[in-house]
């Protein structure tokens, strides 16, 4: 049952059409959020050479993400009315992961609001998952405090990726 909720997130999440897929840049000026690298990072085989429409993968070979291309994430909903704040779930990937045998990846996310104050990211556990399409990968369902823009850092052994995010109504 959760894979199949984390692929349809996925879907929803990066489905041509979606509305992530199709939101305007609406990110403010203040905000510089993480754009497309030129070139494009392309994960090694046997992962997507490329995510999808409106979606681009940001990282390295040892650890990677899929943002969206106006640096964006709207419409953020509460995971219940008992957690606060806005939840996404991050997908993160790495050359080689073997989800079976690690289903409690040493990632950890932290994050922090740069645009105002705000209490940092609060701490959650990772999980693993698996589709034929995405392959093996780890998830974090971030919440974040407040809408704004957001540095976001996953760290995974003694590798690190940091982006920026607008998060907004």
């Amino acid at each position: 049952m959760v894979l199949k909720v984390l692929s349809l997130a996925l879907t929803v999440l990066l489905a041509p059409g979606s509305e992530t897929a199709t939101l305007p840049n609406d990110a403010p000026q203040a905000c510089s959020v993480t754009r497309p690298p030129d070139p494009a990072f392309v994960p090694p085989a046997p992962y997507l050479a490329q995510p999808g429409e409106g979606a681009f993968w940001f990282g390295t070979e040892k650890l990677w993400v899929v943002l969206p291309t106006d640096g964006t994430w709207k419409g953020l909903k509460p995971y219940s009315s008992d957690v606060p704040g806005f939840r996404q779930k991050i997908f993160w990937w790495t050359k080689g992961y073997n989800w079976p045998t690690d289903p409690i990846p040493q990632l950890r996310v932290t994050g922090r609001r740069l645009d105002g104050t705000a209490p940092p990211l609060p701490p959650r556990n990772p999980t693993n998952g698996y589709t034929s399409i995405w392959k093996g990968f780890m998830v974090v369902g971030v919440d974040f405090p407040t809408h704004g823009c957001w540095e976001v850092t996953g760290r995974l052994k003694d590798e690190e990726l940091t982006f920026v995010v607008n998060v907004t109504l």
